[in-house]
């Protein structure tokens, strides 16, 4: 899809003219004021929409007017949430060139306009015979510099969504590995005896039930004179059997989606020469499948992390902390400013937050609530959670430094107790993607499949340092 920038929308040609109405006010089009406000007594609430023809009075072919609510309740979101809505209904007339005229915005919608239309306009139809639908041309007067920025990161996003939909039998960690060393960075790729010579033995361990070979990913990206050096790690699960602590067969689904983090960072680094942050980002995944093969792991292994730390496996499904562990170590041992780790981790998470909000701990207060501030700006939600001492004492192990698991009872938090073991100096943050980064049926604005999270918060977190 192209998005153009263009001041006469009105004497644009195109299928569809899409007009704004704020509740109680007209909008631009003499055609929608009469048929849509004064006949057939359209509001203009929040996500209606109301379509007519223009019998060729207009250069547009339709108009569509979209319910912008009560303009004092009016937001971003909800700017990001109406373009998103009135993109679909054009979609399902079929139309391939769509203009917005939008007026009575009081705040710039560039951003959040392109984030609109870029999830509304996306589908993984790959291994389709028939493809989707989709519009082909936007046109819109918006700031044109923060729109082709915002284009930048959408690309990302769809870049993610695709990896995350793609079935684990393509996506497989060798697959990860050859993608990473396609975005022109400098890229280093172990496989599993370099893993095993640095001493990676949480993260090899998670791998040896599957034939398919563990890589372990770190792409770096490099400006002159960086203000500080950050790491984004993803958790890189390409498949998620459980183990030999096995998934009951519904669960193992949508396990292909365990990778949803990694993916996240693939895109991130697939866009970031782009962006051009004057900070030093590495992306590091640990690429693996969990499966239960002859040489599985088992309940009651004891595992040393790169740092030296012991852990009594207590479940083996509790993988995606394990491999955490080791990225956390390499993370740290190069000495980077910040740490940010995302994840599909627990189920935990999802019963505490759903499917709305991640959630996310920390060892700094400030650089939670920055990370949770950044993501709010851009259409992200995330949800502080409690890293109480007190949630400590179900991970403590009678043979080891600690087990892979504690109590049922928050889970997320003992999840993130269990990371923090592995983070020394840098300032550390974990989010938990769990119920955020892949829909089991249409959610808001995002079909079934993956909604690319993490990579709006990322990319703009590391751009506006």
């Amino acid at each position: 899809m192209e998005i153009k920038v263009v001041s006469d929308l009105q004497g644009q040609e195109c299928d569809i003219l899409v007009v704004n109405q704020f509740e109680g006010e007209k909008t631009t089009q003499e055609l929608a004021n009469k048929y849509a406000i004064e006949e057939d007594k359209f509001e203009g609430k929040f996500g209606q929409t109301y379509l007519l023809p223009t019998y060729g009075k207009q250069k547009a072919r339709k108009i569509l007017v979209i319910g912008f609510g009560k303009k004092a309740e009016f937001t971003p979101d909800k700017l990001r949430i109406a373009t998103e809505k009135a993109l679909k209904k054009a979609i399902q007339m079929k139309a391939k060139s769509v203009a917005y005229e939008y007026t009575g915005v009081d705040f710039d919608y560039a951003e959040q306009f392109t984030y609109g239309v870029g999830i509304a306009n996306y589908s993984f139809d790959k291994y389709k015979t028939k493809k989707d639908d989709k519009v082909e041309t936007v046109y819109v007067n918006a700031d044109e510099k923060e729109l082709r920025r915002a284009e930048i990161i959408t690309k990302a996003m769809k870049f993610t969504r695709d990896l995350a939909n793609e079935p684990a039998a393509y996506a497989t960690p060798t697959k990860l590995a050859e993608i990473a060393q396609t975005f022109g960075l400098e890229t280093k790729i172990y496989d599993r005896d370099e893993c095993e010579k640095m001493g990676m033995g949480a993260f090899t361990a998670v791998s040896k039930g599957s034939a398919q070979p563990p890589k372990f990913i770190h792409i770096k990206y490099t400006p002159q004179n960086p203000k500080k050096r950050i790491a984004i790690i993803g958790k890189g699960l390409c498949f998620d059997s459980g183990g030999l602590d096995l998934k009951p067969p519904a669960s193992m689904l949508t396990m292909r989606d365990d990778m949803s983090a990694g993916a996240c960072v693939l895109g991130v680094m697939s866009v970031i020469k782009e962006l051009a942050p004057d900070v030093e980002v590495n992306g590091i995944i640990a690429a693996c499948e969990n499966m239960p093969g002859c040489a599985a792991y088992k309940p009651g292994d004891v595992l040393t992390a790169m740092n030296g730390k012991t852990i009594e496996v207590d479940n083996t499904d509790a993988e995606g902390r394990l491999t955490l562990a080791d990225a956390l170590c390499y993370a740290e041992k190069l000495g980077v400013d910040e740490i940010i780790d995302l994840a599909t981790l627990t189920g935990a998470c999802m019963v505490a937050l759903g499917t709305v909000r991640s959630g996310i701990v920390g060892n700094d207060d400030k650089f939670v609530k920055d990370l949770i501030k950044v993501a709010s700006d851009c259409g992200e939600k995330y949800w502080e959670l409690p890293m109480d001492e007190e949630y400590k004492e179900s991970l403590k192990s009678d043979i080891a430094d600690m087990q892979n698991t504690g109590s049922r009872w928050g889970g997320a938090q003992t999840a993130g107790l269990f990371l923090q073991e592995f983070v020394d100096k840098a300032k550390w943050a974990h989010i938990d993607i769990a119920g955020t980064a892949f829909f089991e049926k249409p959610q808001g604005e995002f079909i079934k499949g993956s909604a690319g999270a993490g990579v709006r918060a990322m990319l703009n977190y590391v751009t506006k340092q």
